[in-house]
């Protein structure tokens, strides 16, 4: 019997920070392949339900269409501290060596916003202006936590699944704010600033304009969002979400603009639901420094990565990561997924 015939892998250059990533072309997988068991919502108590509020720090922000009072059930969304905050918002930086060694104290903000009060529910199964709300909700906390002079970078992210990172069930989004920019947000604005210096064009609008029209690594697009698996994408089903035009913060986003988003994103985490069995994951928004200067190069984005796959020793020893799902076969198969 005649051996499958195989496509070879290869090697692709991410056009923003410049890593490349191994594409091992396995492309007989099916959807069933990737998918894992599904994860069950534990019930018992949960501090993030309604009639709890009492068992989380106060709430800084909350959506109440009741009119009801703080720290009391009737919200819709809630935000508050986290109780146990990686950073704390208390004191002064106090940059310092010790020899070579630079540090400073771990002074910065951590937040936790609850997306719903039902503990069963996930983002992908609220209503289009639920999940609108959310996003004004992070758009809200990022313009009051840019104001203390302090930090210089807040990244909002979402842990889906006790295997992203999750330590409740309950559906949340957290924000951490920090007294540096990440290492990861600096490559992509360095990368995007020497293509502008070069072009004088932002490197993400030129990567949006050519995948619309070739159209083999777009998942969705609406008027304003497109959504799309990157073109040396580091992990199987991998996608990004972005505004259309350009915009470098995600915190400059539009009212009417934040329900257009939240109807992709509910779209979009549907498939990954339906396609690989409701996968843990993680997103990630990544947007612009407020303080930096020189940043209008840079474009806002969604990062989705399904826990599909684990890191292991040739990923952390090269810097190399190993994707067995050709983003453009990851496309074709979100397309053809569930979702509105």
């Amino acid at each position: 019997m005649a051996q499958e015939k195989r496509t070879p892998p290869e090697l692709r250059k991410d056009p923003i920070i410049g890593r490349w990533v191994i594409i091992s072309t396995d492309r007989g997988k099916r959807p069933l392949d990737w998918s894992v068991e599904p994860e069950k919502k534990a019930g018992g108590f949960c501090p993030f339900c309604p009639g709890n509020e009492d068992k989380t720090p106060p709430e800084i922000y909350s959506v109440r269409p009741d009119g009801s009072d703080p720290n009391t059930p009737g919200w819709k969304i809630r935000v508050v501290s986290n109780k146990f905050p990686a950073l704390q918002i208390e004191g002064e930086l106090l940059r310092r060596g010790e020899g070579i060694f630079d540090k400073m104290n771990g002074v910065g903000a951590h937040e936790v916003l609850i997306e719903t009060p039902d503990h069963y529910l996930d983002m992908s199964e609220l209503s289009d202006i639920h999940v609108r709300d959310i996003f004004w909700a992070i758009k809200t906390r990022i313009n009051d936590l840019q104001k203390d002079i302090r930090f210089k970078y807040i990244l909002a992210f979402k842990n889906h699944g006790s295997a992203a990172g999750a330590s409740l069930a309950h559906s949340h989004i957290q924000m951490i704010a920090t007294p540096i920019i990440p290492k990861r947000v600096q490559e992509e604005m360095e990368g995007a600033q020497k293509y502008y210096k070069y072009k004088e064009r932002c490197i993400f609008c030129d990567i949006i304009r050519q995948e619309l029209h070739t159209d083999i690594r777009i998942v969705k697009a609406n008027k304003n969002f497109v959504s799309l698996e990157p073109f040396a994408a580091r992990f199987p089903f991998e996608t990004w979400v972005m505004p259309i035009n350009h915009s470098s913060r995600f915190e400059d986003i539009s009212y009417d603009d934040t329900l257009e988003l939240a109807k992709l994103m509910k779209e979009i985490l549907q498939k990954i639901k339906t396609t690989l069995g409701n996968p843990p994951f993680n997103f990630i928004i990544h947007t612009a420094p407020q303080q930096e200067e020189s940043n209008y190069e840079y474009h806002w984005h969604i990062e989705i990565i399904p826990k599909l796959t684990k890191i292991a020793g040739f990923e952390w020893g090269s810097g190399f990561y190993i994707n067995h799902v050709p983003p453009e076969d990851a496309a074709r198969l979100l397309r053809e997924g569930g979702g509105q």
